[in-house]
């Protein structure tokens, strides 16, 4: 069960008031307007030819909205795995190929903004905190024009509510909760807005939520027959002991939000805002079914700490009949991560042999029981400037430019308690592998895209985006020499560390790309309340660098779709319904796998086509009862056999299907997916090698 308050205080200005009081009290029995400013311009949502579906600010508290699992649910052309709080992958209309979010691997295909600046990393977007929200808006279909690099599937935007000078308002939430299976939950949200004078506001957020944890560390041991035959000196058996708890993966989650709006003049404003969350998460969000419905035995305490802060700027303002808007920010994430990986040694190094290497500095067995330390570090910078002509012209343009730079931090270390000195990573204790890289990814644009109403009711649309994208990855990873007497150490071609801290350096690649990406699209408004469109545009995924030298890098990736929407109102205003049916084909779509020693490669793989429908209805029966419905159909297969050896039968036949996304998505699937708080429930996903059910495929060597 689930209890929610929430209060809001208001002080109005009297002239509104007076205003409210003086209209006639009527039934608002028709739809309000949805606004969205999907093309980066405000308009209706029924006259966007671009299939939008949005979230507005009643009804994401309605549902009890709080962060991207539980939005994602409620639109059936999203998909979402979630390995740990913070740590998601999204897919839209089935485009997924298998990504294992390895630190090296493909960029996201589905890009995430928090008003006009992307907050997607390399590895995945943040997991922000939905409250005070004005909406949600999720673009569904490749959105590069306007959008760039990570929109080649599908775009998701987080609006929040901006400040105003019309007056002080207040309120918070407070949410107390109590499921089946889990510990108690709870937690406080809250907002002031406060005018600064006549043309200044400043709005505070503020939350902190407390998630109880349903899966249950239970008692396990694993037995290790260590040693070199035929001197054979195990078995040691282990035992986890010490770390059996219910309800062990208890989330906390901090953050607030400020933002300052200036409204220098009638044509300028200026609004600074700064964001930042942390996420704490203790446990593991699998369970194994030989152990029992939600139960797992760890043998290693496992833990994230994930935070975050975004200083952003956005300035609006008009020069003569031309619209001005630059947004920049500069983002920083830290992540800390402690794992166990007993599958791992118990599957991989001990049957398979390689565990009997690991000894301590007097050649005694002991517990071989790996564990992984990891410290990553995130900076992005972005900054887009763009002009638009006026909404109310017959002709209306936008151009821009963009400029986006990201960089990742790699700390990866794999550990073995009392590790035999010899066998280590030099300088780095315990450690039989290490991963110390940087990746940087950069993004160069210019985008232009028009509108003109050939008629008061057909209209032609056409937009191109310009790109340059260049990608490095830099460091070393790998075996010490001791162990390992080609890979690691032994495989560095310098002495020095480019990155600090690793022992050397065995990787140093970099990849550039340029092209462009385009939409063309023709629209036909049947009458003031119906309008169809059609759409043919493209979108795009850099490509990048494998780590493994024998490798060569992988290449972008190319979305291409042909779309048919309707925006269609009727009873009166009260019935809306939106649909799009499409055909993509994706080329050359990037593909990870785990190739020799557990590291993942990536290739490209071919062709893929999505063929679907989705659409959303919203019906307001009467005042005070409104009815909302959305579903989907996709049906994502490869379009041609994928056989990397041309001698060697296929590995994947023609027609096989992509993963992730099934034909019809149902809720009860995705709150299963999902495996966060309210559902009760943890991730469903591939079984591992120890029988693990998890939230999506992990890289053994990341």
């Amino acid at each position: 069960m689930s209890s929610r308050t929430t209060h809001r205080l208001a002080a109005l200005l009297a002239t509104s008031m007076f205003t409210g009081l003086a209209a006639p009290a009527l039934a608002q029995t028709a739809l309000d307007e949805v606004v969205v400013t999907a093309q980066k311009r405000s308009e209706n949502l029924q006259d966007v030819p671009v299939s939008v579906q949005a979230l507005g600010a009643e009804r994401l508290d309605e549902l009890q909205v709080t962060d991207m699992a539980d939005y994602a649910r409620f639109l059936p052309n999203v998909t979402i795995q979630t390995a740990a709080p913070g740590f998601s992958t999204i897919y839209m209309r089935g485009v997924a190929s298998g990504e294992n979010n390895n630190h090296s691997g493909p960029l996201p295909s589905v890009a995430v903004y928090l008003d006009e600046q992307p907050v997607t990393t390399i590895t995945g977007p943040l997991d922000i905190h939905v409250y005070d929200i004005e909406r949600v808006e999720v673009l569904s279909g490749p959105q590069g024009t306007l959008y760039g690099a990570s929109a080649q599937a599908g775009t998701i935007r987080i609006i929040t509510k901006k400040p105003s000078p019309a007056g002080f308002e207040a309120g918070y939430d407070l949410d107390l909760n109590k499921f089946s299976h889990s510990d108690v939950g709870y937690g406080f949200e809250g907002f002031v807005n406060q005018p600064v004078g006549e043309l200044a506001a400043v709005r505070l957020v503020a939350w902190a939520e407390h998630d109880g944890g349903y899966i249950d560390n239970v008692p396990g041991t694993l037995t290790y027959p260590i040693g070199i035959p035929p001197d054979n000196l195990g078995p040691v058996t282990v035992n986890n002991n010490s770390l059996v708890e219910d309800d062990y993966n208890e989330v906390d989650i901090y953050g607030a939000r400020a933002a300052l709006k200036i409204d220098l003049n009638e044509n300028w404003s200026i609004m600074p805002t700064l964001n930042a969350q942390r996420t704490e998460a203790d446990g593991n969000f699998s369970y194994d079914p030989g152990k029992g419905d939600l139960k797992v035995s760890r043998y290693r305490p496992e833990r994230s700490d994930d935070k975050w802060v975004q200083a952003a700027l956005t300035i609006e303002g008009a020069v003569s009949d031309l619209d001005l808007v630059y947004a920049g920010a500069l983002m920083k994430r830290w992540v800390d991560t402690e794992s166990d990986y007993s599958d791992y040694s118990y599957f991989y190094d001990t049957l398979a042999g390689y565990g009997v290497y690991w000894l301590d500095n007097a050649g005694n067995p002991h517990d071989i029981t790996q564990y992984i330390q990891g410290k990553d570090a995130y900076k992005k910078q972005s900054h887009e400037f763009r002009v638009s002509t006026p909404v109310d012209r017959p002709l209306r343009v936008t151009m821009g430019a963009f400029y986006q730079r990201q960089t990742h931090n790699i700390q990866q270390r794999y550990k073995i308690d009392a590790l035999a000195d010899d066998l280590e990573v030099p300088g780095w204790p315990d450690t039989i592998w290490l991963t110390k890289q940087l990746r940087v990814d950069r993004d160069y644009a210019a985008f232009m895209d028009a509108s003109f109403d050939v008629s008061e009711k057909f209209s032609l649309n056409a937009g191109i985006r310009f790109f340059k994208a260049k990608n490095s990855l830099q460091g070393f990873f790998g075996f010490g020499e001791g162990y390992s007497g080609g890979t690691g150490v032994a495989a560095c071609f310098k002495d020095t560390a480019i990155v600090k801290g690793g022992p050397c350096t065995n990787v140093d690649k970099t990849t550039e790309d340029n092209g462009n990406t385009y939409r063309l699209n023709a629209q036909y408004e049947i009458d003031d309340d119906r309008m169809i469109y059609v759409t043919y545009s493209t979108g795009y995924r850099p490509g990048g660098i494998n780590r493994r030298g024998t490798l060569p890098p992988y290449e972008s990736d190319y979305l291409k779709n042909l779309e048919f929407g309707w925006k269609t109102m009727w009873l009166e205003n009260r019935l809306r319904w939106n649909g799009a049916a499409y055909l993509e084909n994706w080329d050359d779509f990037q593909f990870s796998f785990l190739g020799a020693n557990g590291l993942t490669e990536i290739r490209n793989a071919g062709k893929a086509k999505m063929l679907g429908i989705e659409s959303d209805l919203s019906w307001a029966v009467t005042d005070g009862l409104t009815i909302n419905a959305a579903g989907a159909y996709t049906d994502a297969e490869l379009d041609e056999d994928y056989a990397p050896d041309p001698d060697a039968p296929p590995e994947a036949e023609k027609g096989t299907s992509l993963p992730v996304t099934s034909e019809v998505p149902r809720l009860a699937d995705r709150a299963l997916r999902v495996g966060r708080r309210r559902h009760g429930r943890p991730p469903a996903g591939r079984r591992g090698p120890h029988g693990l059910l998890v939230a999506g495929p992990a890289d053994l060597r990341s």
